[in-house]
Formats: structure tokens, C-alpha cells, sequence
């Protein structure tokens, strides 16, 4: 049975979509089954796995409010070598529609329910807000993978998202789990980006991840190709780092 990681944070800018596509090719190559969930309205983990979000037939939208099977809206991403259960600008009208429907915060859980056999790791690449999407995807998952940078108005971001964890564990997914802390967009050169890795090393110890991202062009340059960094240029330091995460991911699932 696959295990199902939410890549979240409630603040902006800071990386979720690239770890969530980085991630899910890191896998890959490492001969996992691998399905990537895009949960944000701007489609970007869906383009930037090569998949044209304007062209789709169907999507994650149709999944949470027509139940749709997962399989009918999947797509292959030819590049990073998994399956995509893409989005557009559909989803944007979906947390009005999800009011009104039954189960509203556990649909894609029941729609992932069906296919988790399929798949070694299933990747949720949530929206940086409070939404009902991204409640839906934290009833779904198993466990949760923070994209953070080393600056303190992050630290304040991850304090309200662990308080947002606290509560859906403790009242709507007793499943859910911090999984890890990953250090993105890293500079060894800014004093404060280190003092700030310190601390987070001090308070979270083993759940902060030993792989830290650099701030790197190449991943950044990717997205344009409709390729995952991994693949655009697998020798750029974004990429080596990306790839040290996926080989840490496996051997931290082995271990829970």
C-alpha cells in the first residue's frame, strides 16, 4: 500500500510546488511508483511535469466534485517518468462547490482509496491557504513534508501550519504525521539563514531532513522546459540536492 505525503505550507513563495515535482521525479529514478496530486488552482506542478493544464479533458476537479475515478483523469509525465492527477483553473470554484457536497473534507481521500495499491508514494502538491483543498488534502495524507526557508517570518508561517496539523490530527486524521523539514532556496553564505537552520535542527532534531536545497537557476529555469530540475539538468546542485531527498524520503518510510 502507498504511503501519501501533503507538501504544504501556508505561506507563499517558498518552494512547494518545486519540491513537490523535484520529489516526485527523485523517486522515480530510484524505481518508485509514483503519483503527483496538484491541488492548486495555478496548475503549476501539472506544467511543470510537461502536461498542458489548458488541454485537459479532466482533472482533480472532477475527482472531488463529480467523483470521477482517479484513473480516468491520470496522466503519464513522459519526462519525470510519473503519473499526474493534473489541475487548471477549474479548481478554483471547487471550495464553493465542496460546501455543499457530503464528506466535503475526505473526498479525495475516498477517491485515492481505490489506487493506492498502485502506487509506492502518492505526492500532494497543496494551495498556500487554509482551504478546503488543502483540508482535503491533509485527511488524505499520511504525513507531511514542510518546505521552509531559513528566514523568520518563515518560522512564523510554520508555527500556524503545525498548529493547522495539530487540529486535523487531533479531530479529522489521526494518521497525519510531520514527516519532515526542508530547508529550500538555502545561502550558507547569510549568517541569519544559518542561525535560522540551527535553530530548527535544535528544536525539530531528526524531522528536520539532512538534504538542504540550494537557491539554484537550473530548478528554477526548468519549469519553462515542462521538466522537473532532476531531469532539465541532473548535474546542477538543485537537482544533486533533490535527488539526496528522494533516497532519504525511501529510507524514512522504511523506518516509520
Amino acid at each position: 500500500m502507498g504511503k501519501i505525503f501533503c507538501v504544504a505550507n501556508q505561506k507563499g513563495g517558498v518552494g512547494k510546488t518545486t519540491t513537490a515535482v523535484n520529489l516526485a521525479a527523485s523517486l522515480a529514478t530510484q524505481g518508485q511508483r509514483v503519483l503527483l496530486v496538484d491541488l492548486d488552482p495555478q496548475g503549476n506542478a501539472t506544467m511543470g511535469s510537461g502536461i498542458e493544464k489548458a488541454r485537459l479533458e479532466s482533472s482533480v476537479y472532477e475527482v472531488l466534485v463529480d467523483d470521477i475515478d482517479v484513473l480516468e483523469s491520470c496522466l503519464h509525465s513522459a519526462f519525470g517518468n510519473y503519473d499526474v492527477l493534473p489541475a487548471n483553473r477549474e479548481l478554483t470554484g471547487a471550495d464553493f462547490e465542496l460546501v455543499a457536497l457530503n464528506n466535503r473534507d475526505v473526498r479525495l481521500k475516498q477517491a485515492l482509496k481505490k489506487i493506492e495499491q498502485l502506487y509506492d508514494f502518492v505526492l500532494i502538491d497543496c494551495p498556500p491557504t487554509l482551504s478546503l483543498l488543502t483540508l482535503n488534502g491533509l485527511c488524505a495524507a499520511h504525513g507531511v513534508i514542510v518546505p521552509m526557508q531559513c528566514e523568520y517570518f518563515a518560522l512564523e508561517g510554520l508555527s500556524d501550519l503545525l498548529n493547522t496539523i495539530k487540529h486535523v490530527h487531533a479531530n479529522l486524521n489521526p494518521e497525519l504525521q510531520i514527516i519532515g523539514l526542508l530547508r529550500v532556496m538555502f545561502d550558507p553564505r547569510i549568517t541569519l539563514q544559518q542561525q535560522v537552520s540551527e535553530q530548527l535542527k535544535q528544536h525539530f532534531r531528526d524531522k528536520v531532513f539532512n538534504a538542504i536545497i540550494p537557491r539554484n537557476v537550473r530548478l528554477a529555469e526548468a519549469p519553462s522546459y515542462g521538466m522537473p530540475g532532476v531531469v532539465f539538468d541532473p548535474r546542477s546542485r538543485g537537482a544533486k540536492a533533490y535527488l539526496q531527498l528522494g533516497v532519504e524520503m525511501i529510507t524514512r518510510i522504511q523506518n516509520m
